[in-house]
């Protein structure tokens, strides 16, 4: 277990793919004459998830659908529910669900809106946002029944933890290459497609108003810190060569997250991680202890 820091992390990444160079000019022209219309159809953007180039799903199991909601369910026993990232689907999580079983647990996994082979969310497309995130696993949980743990991984990690300080209950928690403030990221967003701090502000504002809350109510350890609740026993594991997350982002967490473990590793990467034979065995004693 290393140290955590506190702070923020200052690291300026994005989960855009490289822009144009021209793409970014045509954002840059059109931001000094229509600044809200950049912030509009950046907003736009920000909540359309990239559809994920590996789709491999996962064998067996009793597939449902929850309302637009799609997933499968594996074994008997109390209940771990599996919850994807950003622009993921359930079968990135596969490599958890035969040890969970074998450890006489019941494994839920699911797609979240506008993911994998779930419908569209409020936005309608495929759009939605970190909040839908949140209320879909207590749809599902609503559904199938109550969680011995949840396990989330990068941007669903944050979602779960979201869910859990708005109360969605849960014995255990593991958050794998959690992001600890998802806003953060606004900030290489907006450098990727080249707009201004005053169409930033712009966004930010659409931002807070689609989501209904204040964007510091995203940011975990803030929240954690500010919380009266009770909060499950956690497990935080992150990679100090993760490319699309900071791997600080795990220490910042559970340095707030009163008793939590933090496993740092080496070399495995964002999704690497997932399959990782020392992971799954860490998470799946966690979820079974």
């Amino acid at each position: 277990m290393t140290a955590p820091s506190t702070e923020k992390s200052t690291t300026v990444r994005t989960q855009l793919p490289p822009i144009p160079p021209l793409v970014r000019s045509a954002v840059g022209a059109a931001d000094r004459i229509a600044p809200e219309l950049v912030a509009r159809g950046a907003l736009r953007l920000w909540c359309t998830p990239a559809r994920a180039k590996d789709r491999q799903g996962i064998p067996g199991g009793t597939a449902f659908r929850t309302g637009p909601i799609v997933g499968q369910i594996w074994g008997d026993g109390p209940t771990v529910y599996l919850v994807h990232g950003w622009g993921g689907h359930r079968g990135q999580l596969r490599s958890l669900v035969e040890p969970l079983v074998d450890a006489g647990l019941r494994v839920v996994a699911y797609d979240a809106p506008a993911h994998g082979d779930s419908g569209p969310g409020a936005l309608g497309g495929r759009r939605t946002t970190l909040v839908e995130m949140m209320s879909a696993l207590d749809t599902v949980i609503d559904a199938h029944g109550p969680a011995r743990a949840v396990v989330g991984h990068s941007m669903g990690a944050a979602a779960s933890a979201l869910a859990v300080l708005d109360g969605t209950p849960t014995e255990r928690l593991v958050l794998v290459t959690p992001l600890a403030d998802p806003t953060t990221y606004i900030e290489g967003f907006a450098h990727a497609l080249g707009f201004s701090e005053r169409t930033r502000h712009r966004f930010e504002v659409r931002m807070q108003v689609l989501a209904e809350r204040r964007l510091a109510d995203l940011d975990v350890p803030l929240r954690v810190a500010n919380t009266r609740l009770t909060l499950p026993a956690t497990l935080v594991l992150s990679d100090r060569d993760d490319k699309e997350a900071d791997h600080a982002d795990g220490a910042r967490i559970a340095r707030a997250w009163p008793g939590a473990e933090l496993v740092v590793s080496e070399g495995l990467g964002h999704r690497r991680i997932l399959r990782d034979e020392e992971t799954i065995k860490r998470i799946v004693a966690h979820a079974a202890s």
